[in-house]
């Protein structure tokens, strides 16, 4: 056979691009969202200023220095001093780490109930759904503000330690906050449970657990992901909100809220503005970043949106 006559060697084809995954896809559309972006730089900066700040403090959290009181900002106290003579700055950097963990650690607390009870309603359907349903009606229903603080009473009157009053404190943040996540996770799991792939589980035989755990619920990650965002928020200012009013996180132990309740003076508001200025200003920074985030992550999670 000639080689004018030989066929063509038809598998010289150029290689075919992989097609991206969904995760790659989510992340490509965030970092086009300026916005989005510019809040998850501004919150690894906070995140770096309160855990890793701290360490470059030449003061200590239990310094005091009466001489130094009420000093206004300057070359040796960045953000002036307080009524005790400490450090504002450092102050500001570990009262952020206690309401960055409490905000992180209750919405743990609220995605791992309000997921696993959402699977179970969407799944099991019948009566199972009626009973969590309307569980999630009656916490949704009640007014988280005013039983925060009736439940943060309550463990002043107790006595509570200071220090173990944070952990009560995500606790109850956490479990009142769960109702709305397992609202967004059952209405997931009722339409996965439809699909072919659910299908397949049926005729291998797996069992309910491996299909509620290994299948429905990784699917439902990209909601949880963006409500779970929201409620970090949320936490925070109600964490900020109860601190403030004194039955938060209490004295000596630093946050936000209490630092800004200590200006709890007309001549303090007025003539010692750096005492609440720099916890105010880090509530808003960070609940705003938190929030262009989560709108980031909403639209880049979406699977209706374009590449």
């Amino acid at each position: 056979m000639s080689a004018e006559t030989a066929p063509l060697n038809t598998n010289l084809t150029a290689p075919k691009r992989r097609p991206d995954s969904p995760w790659r896809m989510a992340i490509r559309r965030f970092s086009k969202n300026r916005l989005a972006v510019i809040g998850l730089f501004i919150l690894i900066f906070m995140f770096l200023l309160c855990f890793i700040g701290p360490l470059f403090s030449p003061y200590s959290m239990y310094d005091y220095s009466v001489a130094d009181k009420n000093l206004p900002p300057s070359s040796k106290y960045w953000l002036g001093t307080d009524k005790l003579g400490r450090d504002i700055l450092l102050r500001m950097m570990l009262a952020g780490q206690i309401s960055l963990t409490v905000g992180l650690v209750a919405t743990a607390i609220a995605v791992l109930i309000g997921a696993t009870l959402g699977a179970l309603a969407g799944f099991y359907r019948r009566w199972v759904d009626t009973v969590i349903m309307r569980l999630a009606d009656i916490f949704m229903a009640l007014p988280t503000l005013p039983i925060l603080i009736i439940l943060g009473a309550v463990l002043s009157d107790l006595k509570v330690n200071p220090d173990d009053r944070i952990y009560f404190l995500m606790l109850i943040i956490g479990v009142l906050g769960w109702s709305g996540i397992s609202r967004l996770v059952r209405g997931q799991i009722l339409t996965l449970r439809e699909q072919e792939f659910m299908q397949a589980t049926e005729a291998l035989g797996l069992r309910d657990r491996r299909k509620i755990f290994r299948h429905l619920l990784p699917n439902t990650i990209p909601i949880v992901i963006v409500s779970a965002t929201l409620f970090v928020a949320g936490a925070i200012i109600s964490e900020s909100a109860l601190s403030y009013l004194g039955i938060g996180v209490v004295p000596p132990t630093p946050s936000w809220g209490n630092m800004i309740s200590a200006a709890n003076s007309l001549i303090d508001f007025r003539k010692r503005p750096w005492m609440w200025i720099p916890p105010g200003t880090c509530i808003l920074i960070t609940v705003v970043a938190i929030n262009l985030i989560g709108d980031g992550l909403r639209d880049a999670l979406d699977p209706k949106m374009k590449k």
